[in-house]
């Protein structure tokens, strides 16, 4: 199966196959690597394609230079939130890539450099292996945004943190650093070299025999099905919050810069 993301490579995503390792490096600085709907729709595609291909055996995804990912492109949020209700929730383009990272029955490596900010912290929750470096600040900014979490982070965050951990982490929507994701079981470790240990890492696992690899993984991620589904479950919710008075009182903050006032909500 040829892979579209190395025949027809996309302006913001770098792709590169090399000894069964495939390479997906978000290329978009200007913007801190943010996600927008025809992006999100790219990678979706490039880890199925993947998923299928013989010639692929693991996947790292990364940024490309100095950030992972600072989540959402606010712009395109603003427009994806005018379309609300064209589309079932739970086929939005951010879903879509939640669900394929999900999904992906093969090893899934990440490696965060600089911001990781929303779904670029949900999205560790379904990788295999995640290492960060101490660059790395991650944010759940969900609730302060007026909205609720994705990609099924109230169960996983909860199962891989432990419920206060992930209360914090979820319900402050307080940036936090490697420490604390090293502390809540985000990230494997913390590497001076992160691109370094993962491209490594990814090798030892390309070495290895395909099949087992993916009966391991498929005996500890036994409840895909539940996953994916709970990924729904929170879709509905999230949109259902998309245009909300409080989601739109932090929007004309964020464009006036200055700090929402929430105290008129009950």
């Amino acid at each position: 199966m040829t892979l579209s993301c190395i025949q027809q490579p996309h302006p913001h995503l770098n792709a590169n196959l090399d000894n069964g390792v495939l390479s997906l490096a978000i290329n978009r600085p200007e913007a801190k690597n943010a996600l927008y709907g025809e992006l999100y729709l790219w990678i979706a595609q490039a880890l199925d394609e993947a998923d299928q291909s013989n010639a692929v055996r693991c996947v790292i995804l990364r940024g490309a230079d100095a950030d992972f990912s600072a989540g959402n492109d606010m712009q395109d949020f603003m427009k994806s939130a005018a379309l609300k209700g064209q589309l079932p929730a739970a086929e939005g383009p951010p879903f879509i890539l939640l669900k394929s990272a999900a999904k992906f029955s093969k090893p899934l490596i990440a490696a965060v450099r600089g911001v990781a900010i929303g779904i670029g912290v949900t999205i560790l929750l379904h990788a295999d292996l995640v290492y960060s470096d101490n660059t790395a600040l991650f944010q759940i900014p969900f609730v302060s945004l007026g909205l609720s979490p994705e990609g099924a982070s109230s169960k996983l965050l909860v199962e891989q943190a432990g419920y206060h951990k992930a209360a914090e982490l979820l319900l402050t929507a307080q940036k936090f650093n490697s420490e604390t994701a090293l502390s809540a079981n985000l990230v494997n470790s913390i590497e001076t070299d992160v691109y370094a240990t993962a491209q490594q890492k990814a090798a030892q696992l390309a070495a290895l025999p395909l099949a087992s690899l993916k009966q391991s993984k498929a005996l500890m991620k036994h409840n895909v099905d539940e996953i994916v589904a709970w990924i729904d479950h929170e879709a509905e919710i999230f949109m259902q919050r998309v245009g909300s008075a409080e989601m739109m009182e932090a929007v004309q903050a964020f464009m006036q810069k200055r700090k929402p006032d929430f105290s008129q909500f009950n």
